[in-house]
């Protein structure tokens, strides 16, 4: 283990404790800030963890323990809040997560490759898998909310509607399996071998402190919601989905920075693309066991932005190619999206 990384579990620790002090002590948004860098760094050592094991797994046994334990944070988060009956908070938090990856992340990834090493080309066809697998599971996603939006017959079945398009992603995502294995393999990125023990003590130690950390942020989440005078969706789509998902995601801003643009693409997007067909079905299904039910009919914007960003997504890649202007407008697109979500939404 290298001294980075030691320092990083120190950091770690540091800021859980910080986190279960504020939590008992501070101030509401106090408590949300520093849940939140702690949930950030968490989901950094849950990333760090799967990677060593993935990488004695070899190439496709990587990419199967990254599916399964990469999204643990944002699991934890969702849980806690649908506990606390904050659908709307889960359903922003969702999408939000998917727009971090395919929108803000990989538009820093072209910006800081493109400065970096000038126009970067990558694998058209494992992009244009992933990027139409994306198109197809946001399109999926988004059918309860046009069935509510048009007041369609189906509209008032729209729990049924939800369980049904989740059974399907759910099945999609064990059908594409195998091309998960070819898209996100281990690679040499990983800096040193850790020894099994200390693997699996990390993962555990990890994911036990995320689950309590998701606790102490969701509920100093509607105090600070109030406080800052922010609405829920944006809450949802831009705080908490940065705070569970975006850091662990660094590692493609690094490889594009690296030039290695296809493994780049393929770490971004298939963290979207597992949300989307993993994460949001086993939420849908997993509410069931609480008062309050998830299910996939969004706001109208909400759903226009998730179907919009996957195809803008598809279209960007789709050349082979990535420049830093095409970065700076996958940014500025992310900046709009956000901007809009402060107000709130309506429900049509």
């Amino acid at each position: 283990m290298t001294r980075r990384e030691l320092l990083e579990i120190g950091l770690a620790l540091v800021l859980v404790a910080l986190a279960a002090v504020s939590h008992y002590s501070l101030g509401d948004v106090t408590a949300f800030v520093i849940t939140a860098l702690a949930l950030a760094m968490l989901a950094r050592l849950v990333g760090h963890a799967t990677e060593q094991l993935g990488s004695r797994l070899g190439s496709g046994g990587a990419s199967v323990v990254q599916s399964a334990l990469g999204n643990l944070p944002e699991l934890f988060i969702a849980l806690f809040a649908l506990n606390k009956g904050l659908v709307e908070v889960v359903q922003a938090a969702l999408v939000g997560s998917i727009l971090a990856n395919s929108v803000l992340v990989l538009g820093i990834a072209f910006v800081a490759g493109g400065l970096r090493n000038g126009p970067q080309r990558f694998d058209t066809r494992r992009a244009r898998i992933i990027s139409t697998l994306l198109v197809l599971a946001a399109a999926t996603m988004v059918v309860p909310s046009l069935a509510h939006t048009f007041h369609t017959p189906a509209a008032a079945h729209s729990e049924a509607l939800s369980l049904i398009c989740a059974g399907v992603l759910l099945l999609v995502f064990v059908v594409t399996v195998p091309l998960f294995l070819e898209s996100t393999g281990a690679e040499d990125h990983v800096a040193s071998r850790w020894s099994m023990p200390v693997t699996a003590g990390v993962l555990a130690g990890a994911a036990a402190g995320a689950a309590l950390t998701s606790d102490w942020f969701v509920s100093a989440l509607t105090p600070a919601i109030d406080t800052l005078h922010m609405s829920p969706e944006f809450a949802g789509l831009v705080i908490v989905a940065i705070a569970g998902n975006a850091v662990e995601n660094v590692v493609g801003v690094q490889l594009a920075v690296r030039n290695r643009a296809d493994f780049a693409i393929a770490v971004i997007l298939n963290s979207s693309l597992q949300i989307a067909l993993a994460l949001t079905p086993v939420l849908v299904f997993a509410s069931l066991l609480f008062a309050t039910h998830l299910t996939l009919v969004f706001p109208t914007l909400l759903a226009l932005v998730l179907l919009i960003s996957a195809i803008l997504g598809g279209l960007i890649v789709n050349d082979g190619e990535s420049t830093w202007q095409e970065g700076v407008v996958l940014v500025g697109f992310y900046v709009v999206i956000a901007a809009s979500f402060w107000w709130g939404t309506s429900s049509l």
